[in-house]
């Protein structure tokens, strides 16, 4: 691709798309943080949270429908980074999957 063609492609993307793909790749890389996917290794609460706190920044500059979208994701990682941040740390990984997230203050 030469220089004109991808101008040519930059004209044609939207802020809008750029977004969504942005908060979709944050939501990725938040999960595999949390551990969620078996290859990852080890954990990065750390980076998981500030993943999650960028997402939730961008929706409001998002579509309703975007926003939607990203809703269910977004949710299960927020619940995700609640109970692998209360779990404590010497705790085997049994007991820390079987944990129920609560709201604080309930």
């Amino acid at each position: 691709m030469n220089e004109d063609e991808i101008r040519e492609a930059l004209k044609k993307v939207r802020v809008e798309d750029v977004l969504l793909q942005t908060a979709a790749t944050l939501i990725d890389l938040a999960a595999r943080r949390l551990g969620l996917a078996e290859e990852d290794g080890e954990k990065q609460l750390d980076q998981a949270k500030l993943a999650i706190d960028a997402v939730r920044a961008l929706q409001p500059l998002m579509t309703e429908e975007q926003q939607a979208a990203l809703r269910e994701p977004l949710s299960q990682l927020q619940m995700a980074y609640a109970r692998e941040a209360q779990a404590p740390a010497s705790a085997p990984e049994e007991a820390q999957e079987s944990k129920i997230w609560t709201p604080p203050g309930t």
